[in-house]
């Protein structure tokens, strides 16, 4: 599969054909670029209009182009990340179970979803509007599942922080708290490096401390967590001292039924954001599809109406699809050139080829004597 395309259309001249220009064109790729894969790029007889309409088309056709361009490399960025997280790698991406580079290279257009009577400007913008709103969907259901992302990032934030600020209610068991008439349990959070100043001054921060009541819980990288139990009436002044002596004090009150159902919530939160992955990945795969599918159907209109602008009337020209590797890109072009009514070549050429000059003359992106864009698969 190539990455990368170019859609081209080349003009017929009245002593010639579509199938001539293209049996030339075949044998000049198989000749002289036969690695260069090469397709028909089948566009239906689609409805003129006036030049006036044309023209104004035209106008638009470029922004149209990189909005649905766009619209397409976000939702392949999201499904990039959706099957990253969740370990999934699928075997590329479809138009209803058709590979992307199949459906380009053999596109054939759907005119009962855009039929080949109405007006340029209608199907372009029925398909915009189509595009617009899945982009819409898009955010909407980004926006849902990144909720559920930041609320579990914020619960693991305060379960694998530091004790200083972390959710202390797995760490004490109800053992661990003695709350009664006259006595109470608080929790220190002493620096790892200050232990033994705790150990050795905590009896002795207030009265009323009960000897030998403090006991290590846990410790990390920068804290240990210590119980110590004393007399209710002092809690306030033990408060004050510790510190003072640089041990931080946690507020805690022990509740089964709460740690219970921080619980619940974690595990709701946890299936809620595999849920909504799923089904996220699901219509990205599915709108991924929808949105390729609108935006090789613009660039059907879009290839037509330009060849028309540039070619005069009736429509007659060969539409085809190139993929050339960059090596033979110079080569292709020539080819492609010498295919077109190449009289005033130098006209289109690039500057690198013939100065600024002439390049400017143009006038336009595309600066050959054919119409030519290119189309991203990656």
């Amino acid at each position: 599969m190539a990455n990368r395309y170019w859609v081209v259309s080349l003009p017929v001249q009245n002593n010639s054909s579509s199938s001539t220009i293209w049996n030339q064109l075949q044998q000049n790729i198989s000749k002289h670029s036969f690695d260069t894969p090469l397709y028909r790029f089948n566009i239906p007889n689609l409805r003129v209009g006036t030049l006036d309409s044309l023209l104004s088309l035209s106008d638009d056709l470029n922004k149209s182009n990189a909005f649905m361009e766009g619209v397409s490399i976000k939702i392949r960025r999201q499904i990039e990340e959706l099957e990253r997280v969740s370990g999934v790698n699928t075997a590329g991406l479809t138009v209803d179970g058709v590979p992307v580079d199949s459906y380009l290279t053999r596109f054939v257009w759907d005119d009962a979803k855009y039929p080949t009577m109405s007006p340029l400007k209608e199907i372009v913008d029925g398909i915009h509007a189509q595009v617009a709103k899945i982009e819409d969907d898009l955010k909407v259901r980004v926006s849902e599942y990144n909720n559920i992302r930041s609320q579990l990032n914020a619960i693991n934030r305060k379960q694998t922080g530091s004790l200083a600020v972390r959710d202390l209610s797995n760490l004490v068991k109800p053992e661990d708290i003695i709350n009664s008439e006259h006595l109470t349990t608080l929790l220190a959070v002493v620096s790892k490096y200050s232990q033994k100043d705790w150990l050795a001054s905590y009896e002795t921060l207030t009265s009323y401390v009960v000897p030998r009541s403090s006991k290590k819980l846990h410790e990390d990288n920068e804290y240990a967590l210590y119980t110590v139990t004393l007399f209710n009436r002092v809690a306030d002044n033990f408060r004050t001292s510790a510190r003072e002596k640089g041990f931080q004090i946690r507020d805690f009150e022990y509740s089964p039924e709460t740690h219970e159902g921080r619980k619940q919530e974690l595990d709701k939160l946890m299936q809620d954001q595999e849920s909504l992955r799923g089904s996220l990945l699901q219509w990205c795969y599915t709108s991924y599809g929808e949105v390729f599918s609108s935006w090789m159907h613009f660039c059907a209109v879009r290839l037509f109406s330009e060849s028309i602008l540039r070619y005069g009337l009736p429509p007659n020209f060969l539409a085809c699809v190139l993929a050339p590797s960059v090596k033979a890109e110079k080569k292709v072009r020539s080819i492609l050139e010498g295919l077109s009514d190449s009289s005033n070549s130098a006209y289109w050429k690039t500057d690198e080829e013939v100065g600024a000059g002439m390049a400017n003359l143009a006038g336009e992106a595309d600066t050959h004597p054919y119409v030519s864009f290119t189309i991203n698969l990656l």
